[in-house]
């Protein structure tokens, strides 16, 4: 069983930076594609960023794109989210999430295997 733990999430200003990280144990990480799914309150979950498994594609959402930056490191079993210019329509639960059976990313939250239990990032204006 997969198990999955992101961190890193906190209250901060606009404007600022922050980084999520994800870290993997129980399965085979570099196997998976990865991905950040994130819910605003009152609000449906929404992709944010996905990696394949060799981090060499990466698909961002538009409403991220300039900004964020995802990332992975198969030696320590964990995917990263570089969060830049952080703004109020930011404020979320991230989510990381492993797709065990594609190795390209995809944005389909139901192609998803595996998930964590989410961070809260806060940002304010």
């Amino acid at each position: 069983q997969v198990q999955l733990v992101e961190s890193g999430g906190g209250l901060v200003q606009a404007g600022v930076s922050l980084r999520l990280s994800c870290a993997a144990s129980g399965g085979t990480f570099s196997r998976y594609a990865m991905g950040w799914f994130r819910q605003a309150p009152g609000k449906e979950r929404e992709f944010a960023a996905a990696i394949s498994w060799s981090g060499g594609r990466v698909t961002l959402a538009d409403s991220v794109k300039g900004r964020f930056t995802i990332s992975r490191d198969n030696a320590k079993n964990t995917v990263y989210l570089q969060m830049n210019t952080l703004n109020a329509d930011d404020t979320a639960v991230y989510y990381c999430a492993a797709d065990a059976t594609y190795a390209v990313p995809t944005t389909d939250a139901r192609a998803y295997d595996y998930w964590g239990q989410g961070t809260q990032v806060t940002v304010s204006s």
